[in-house]
């Protein structure tokens, strides 16, 4: 009975979060508050499967892209992750990270994780007196967009992890034509590259398999293109984490169905409830779905994954509105 009543105690702040957040959503619209949105993204099909609710799951070297504090209690020597984005409007998003746990933990894991976006080529136009408003630039602008990012993990018990990143983040837009005065023109650099900073915590209560979770992610001086000065996409989760099989038995082969729900506070738009849920069987076959809610052209997301012989292939299909869907692949290779 005492843990029944600790567990409505941790659960109950995270419900309350969850009711506000359509009356907060309401009230105030946060919109086009900072740059850098690649960073928002989310490659690693596994985690928009599940609609991105994975703050409070353990993802080794994946950690890096949403909970540091997650790859803390990785039992592999290093474990490794490569993921393919077909993003709306064209855009192909890349990702990889690794992790390695020397010692067993003694030392904590050390991470690296990077992120690319190819947003290919972009006609030049520049304002002009013209029934369009506009005329057509020769060359072509090739926007490009990076980030390196090194991180840390511990566990410091049996039972809470901390984990945090560094990661060095670059956008370039390539050289862009602007109006001096009214008959010249000149280039100016449309790149920056500041430093983002990722913390998190991993708290296990020993209630059966129930987690929960905290992290900042983005967090960052504001930057300046030219004139204009904004924030990178910083955003505050809580999670909780735990298997529906704590509460039923269920006869047959080792499987699991993990419901994981997450709260988020973002900078740049209104907040967000997460929920995820990832059916296991065997520890080889996964089938998952995941709902984001105050999402403009998605909500639900579904896919799958298969582990063998050490390596996991995961696939995540997301319909997107009138950006038709967006379909991701991750493989993971551990040792």
């Amino acid at each position: 009975m005492k843990k029944i009543y600790c567990l409505r105690l941790m659960i109950l702040p995270l419900l309350i979060y969850m009711f506000m957040v359509p009356t907060q959503a309401a009230e105030k619209q946060k919109i086009a508050q900072t740059g850098f949105q690649f960073l928002s993204v989310v490659s690693d099909a596994r985690a928009a499967a599940l609609g991105c609710a994975v703050n409070s799951l353990e993802l080794g070297s994946s950690s890096l892209f949403f909970n540091p504090a997650g790859m803390a209690n990785m039992k592999t020597l290093f474990d490794v992750t490569a993921s393919d984005n077909r993003w709306i409007a064209d855009i192909h998003h890349n990702t990889f990270s690794l992790a390695v746990n020397p010692k067993q933990g003694m030392w904590g894991v050390f991470g690296f994780s990077f992120q690319s976006v190819d947003y290919g080529d972009i006609t030049g136009t520049l304002y002009a007196n013209t029934p369009e408003r506009f005329i057509d630039l020769e060359e072509k602008i090739k926007p490009t967009a990076y980030s390196f990012g090194f991180g840390y993990a511990k566990a410091l018990s049996d039972k809470f992890s901390v984990g945090g990143q560094i990661h060095w983040v670059k956008q370039d837009f390539g050289d862009l034509v602007v109006h001096v005065n009214d008959t010249t023109l000149t280039k100016k650099a449309y790149s920056l590259s500041p430093l983002a900073y990722d913390f998190g915590t991993l708290f296990k209560t020993g209630i059966k398999s129930l987690v929960f979770s905290m992290s900042v992610r983005n967090f960052s001086e504001q930057v300046k293109y030219i004139e204009d000065g904004f924030q990178l996409p910083m955003v505050f989760t809580l999670g909780i984490s735990f298997d529906l099989f704590d509460f039923i038995t269920v006869p047959g082969p080792k499987q699991s169905a993990f419901l994981n729900i997450d709260a988020r506070h973002d900078r740049s738009h209104a907040e967000q409830v997460l929920v995820g849920l990832e059916y296991k069987l065997m520890n080889i076959l996964s089938l998952r779905t995941g709902y984001i809610s105050n999402a403009d052209e998605t909500s639900m997301n579904y896919g799958l994954g298969v582990s063998l012989y050490k390596i996991e292939f995961d696939y995540a299909y997301t319909p997107y509105g009138i950006f038709k869907d967006v379909q991701r692949m991750t493989v993971r290779f551990a040792l």
